[in-house]
């Protein structure tokens, strides 16, 4: 099989299918990513830079749309080179939020084109204005709606779509959502696993935590409110104050992936610890962003672990703290109940709730037994429907034959 996956920050949500496509015999993979540090052995990847931007003289809500087609032509010039090298793929895999799946079909038309659709944005019932602190504009309507744009177009490119979730697909018009299927990227629960014996040490502070410590967790890409995190430092000086042995530890970059950046130029995390007054708290630790493993003991040796999410993408953590066997704490916000079963596999919060969540806190550090039966339920939910070799890679795998065969898949 010869595939070609076009990602701008490779390998991204293709780590895995890409690593067992490029270990089996025979097989030949590329990769068409802009420039970062990560390699992979067996897969080709060939880096695409963007020209720099002129001046746009164009409606503000056109200018990602052009930023989207100038990654598509981009794209475009990549699969030309790859063409005129000889190289036919069997099929082709990318990510259609940011353009690089605009055109690939006019380069290769009969190659089967499967794109993931992460989100469609809509004005009510999801993250816009579902934070009230945070109230939506009068033009949000049309920015969306020319947001949705560059979804729409590759849709018509493509021969088929994947979501990692059923309520990620089904945010998506009913009429493409009959040509998505729902195949998460997968979690590898032999490395991600509980660890009873784990332990991590925070050298700026000097501490030493184990499973017999209280450590309540947190972790986002970047600490931001569409992950909860003004709602999360309000429930820490909640925790702090009613746990005097309680250690609260956050990773995450002072960085915003999803929204916009505060008004004042400030980090969230500035601005809540100068709301919160916490900024001399000992047993409030930021780690920033870690490295894997020490992600993964961080997750190993929690007692609680909180994560918040407006009605949005589900985060790989949420999973990845399943799969390592945490008790978790989880907003009763629709991606996450798809996942989160209240009292069998974790416990749901209402994400406004600043006491709601010390609460359940509280109800997992006070019962270690109720901790303990969580952490096996989420364990068995990860393993069940996220396991890399036994779920989802089996079922990319049937996806890719059905396209090459010229089959249709099986949406949802």
């Amino acid at each position: 099989m010869i595939a070609l996956f076009i990602h701008q920050n490779f390998p991204a949500q293709y780590r895995h299918i890409v690593r067992h496509l490029a270990d089996q015999p025979g097989n030949r993979v590329y990769f068409i990513s802009q420039k970062n540090d990560n390699a992979m052995q067996g897969v080709d990847v060939i880096n695409y830079a963007l020209p720099p931007m002129p001046p746009l003289n164009c409606h503000p809500f056109t200018v990602d749309f052009d930023v989207a087609v100038r990654h598509g032509m981009a794209v475009v010039e990549v699969c030309r080179h790859l063409q005129a090298s000889g190289v036919r793929p069997d099929v082709i895999c990318g990510h259609a939020g940011w353009g690089e799946m605009l055109f690939v079909k006019d380069v290769f038309p009969d190659v089967p084109i499967l794109a993931y659709f992460e989100f469609y944005y809509h004005l009510r019932d999801v993250d816009v204005g579902f934070d009230p602190e945070f109230p939506g504009l009068p033009e949000d309507p049309f920015r969306l709606r020319a947001r949705n744009a560059v979804g729409l177009l590759s849709f018509d490119s493509v021969d088929w779509g994947h979501a990692p979730t059923r309520w990620q697909r089904g945010v998506h018009p009913p009429e493409l959502r009959s040509r998505i299927s729902v195949i998460h990227e997968g979690v590898d629960t032999h490395r991600v696993r509980p660890d009873a014996d784990a332990w991590l040490y925070l050298e700026r502070a000097g501490v030493r935590l184990t499973r017999e410590d209280e450590v309540v967790t947190y972790v986002a890409r970047g600490l931001e409110p569409y992950r909860g995190f003004h709602i999360f430092m309000r429930a820490a000086r909640e925790i702090l104050r009613r746990r005097p042995r309680v250690h609260v530890l956050i990773a995450g970059a002072d960085t915003t992936s999803y929204g916009p950046p505060a008004a004042d130029g400030r980090s969230w995390r500035e601005i809540m610890l100068e709301e919160t007054g916490l900024a001399t708290e000992p047993r409030l630790h930021f780690l920033g962003q870690v490295p894997h493993e020490a992600y993964l003991k961080l997750l190993q040796v929690s007692s609680a672990h909180v994560y918040l999410t407006y009605p949005f993408v589900l985060s790989w953590s949420f999973i990845e703290a399943m799969a390592a066997g945490c008790a978790i704490v989880g907003s009763a916000t629709p991606p996450v109940l798809e996942v989160l079963k209240d009292g069998e596999n974790g416990l749901a919060v209402e994400f406004f709730s600043v006491e709601g969540i010390a609460d359940r806190v509280d109800e997992i550090l006070d019962h270690p037994d109720r901790r303990a039966d969580l952490r096996r339920a989420a364990r068995e939910t990860a393993v069940r429907d996220f396991d890399l070799t036994t779920n989802t890679l089996p079922r990319w795998l049937a996806l890719f034959d059905d396209l090459i065969a010229g089959r249709r898949p099986t949406a949802g």
